[in-house]
C-alpha cells in the first residue's frame, strides 16, 4: 500500500523543455516513476529526447491526458506563469497535481486557492515543495531517490531538506518509509497537514508518522486537535524556528511569528497535549519513531 502515488501512477512534467523539468523528469524515470509525458506550449509534437530518455510533448494539459492516460502532474513551470500552469491542470481534470515552483506571487495563488476549494477532488501539493515519494515506487519532484528504503513510516513536512533527512534517519534504522511528502511552505498552498494525516490514518502499511512544522499559520495546531480526536498511530514531530524573532521571516515565506500567533512553542505544546512525541532536535526524529514503535 501507499498513498498519492505508486507504480501505477502516469505523471506529466510541466515545464518538461525547462532545465529544472527535464532533469528531474529524468531522475523521476530513473526512479522506476511512469513519467509519460511534458507540456510546453508551443511545442507539442515534439520530444525530449537524450540518450535511453525520450518522452512526447503536448501543447496542453489536456492534450497530454487525453493522449497519455495521466493521472499526475508535476509543475516546474517559472513562478510568473505556474499559478495558471496549476489552474490549467485542474481544469483539465487532473487529480493531483503537485507544484514545485517556488516564489509564486501570492496574488496569483488566491484563484488557484478559490477553484481548488470549488473542486475538492483535486488535491494540489506544493507549491514551494519537494513533492511527494512513494518509496521504491514513483518519484513526483526533486526528492533525493537515493536515501530511503521501503518500510512502516510516513513522513510529511513543511520543510524540504528535514524531509530528506526524516526518511534517512527511518531508513537507516531499519524502519524504512512508506511515502513522504512535503506539503511545501508557502503562505497559499494546497494540502495541509490534516489532509495528508488522513491518508496515511487510512493505510494499513504506515504503522507510524513523522509530522515536521514551522513556525507561522495555524496548521500544526490544528492537525493536532485532528490528531487528538482522530488518530491512534504514533506521530513524532519536529518544529522548526524555534529561535526565530516575531516579525521575522525564517526559509519559507508562511513561516513568520505574527501577533504573537505562530510560535514554535504554541505548535509544540498544543502537539504535545494531543499525545504526539514532540523532539527538540530533528536528529532525533528517527530514534524517537523508532522507540514509540518498540521495535
Amino acid at each position: 500500500m501507499s498513498i498519492l502515488v505508486n507504480k501505477k501512477t502516469k505523471l506529466i512534467v510541466q515545464g518538461i523543455t525547462g532545465k529544472s523539468g527535464w532533469n528531474h523528469a529524468k531522475l523521476s524515470i530513473d526512479y522506476g516513476t511512469q513519467v509519460v509525458g511534458g507540456v510546453t506550449p508551443g511545442k507539442g509534437g515534439t520530444f525530449m529526447e537524450e540518450g535511453k530518455y525520450k518522452v512526447p510533448v503536448f501543447n496542453t494539459v489536456e492534450d497530454a491526458m487525453r493522449e497519455t492516460g495521466a493521472d499526475a502532474s508535476v509543475v516546474f513551470v517559472p513562478p510568473p506563469f505556474a499559478a495558471h500552469a496549476i489552474l490549467e491542470a485542474a481544469t483539465a481534470g487532473m487529480k493531483l497535481i503537485v507544484t514545485i515552483t517556488e516564489g509564486i506571487p501570492v496574488n496569483d495563488m488566491i484563484p488557484v486557492k478559490a477553484y481548488l476549494k470549488q473542486h475538492p477532488d483535486i488535491l494540489l501539493i506544493g507549491p514551494n515543495c519537494p513533492g511527494v515519494t512513494t518509496i521504491d515506487e514513483c518519484r513526483i519532484g526533486i526528492q533525493p531517490g537515493n536515501i530511503g528504503k521501503r518500510g512502516i513510516v510516513g513522513v510529511l513536512s513543511r520543510s524540504g531538506t528535514l524531509t530528506y533527512e526524516a526518511v534517512d534517519q527511518v531508513s537507516r534504522l531499519g524502519l524504512g518509509a512508506t511515502t513522504c511528502v512535503g506539503i511545501g511552505g508557502d503562505p497559499i498552498h494546497g494540502a495541509d497537514f490534516i489532509s495528508i494525516l488522513k491518508l496515511f490514518k487510512d493505510d494499513p502499511e504506515t504503522k507510524g508518522i513523522i509530522m515536521i512544522g514551522e513556525i507561522g499559520g495555524g496548521e500544526e495546531e490544528a492537525a493536532a486537535a485532528w490528531i487528538a480526536e482522530n488518530l491512534k498511530k504514533p506521530v513524532v514531530s519536529f518544529i522548526a524556528g524555534a529561535t526565530a524573532p516575531a516579525g521575522k521571516r525564517m526559509g519559507h515565506a508562511g513561516a513568520i511569528i505574527s501577533g504573537g500567533k505562530g510560535t514554535a512553542q504554541v505548535k509544540m505544546e498544543a502537539l504535545r497535549k494531543a499525545g504526539v512525541h514532540v523532539v527538540s532536535d530533528p536528529s532525533h526524529l528517527g530514534k524517537a519513531m523508532k522507540e514509540r514503535l518498540a521495535i
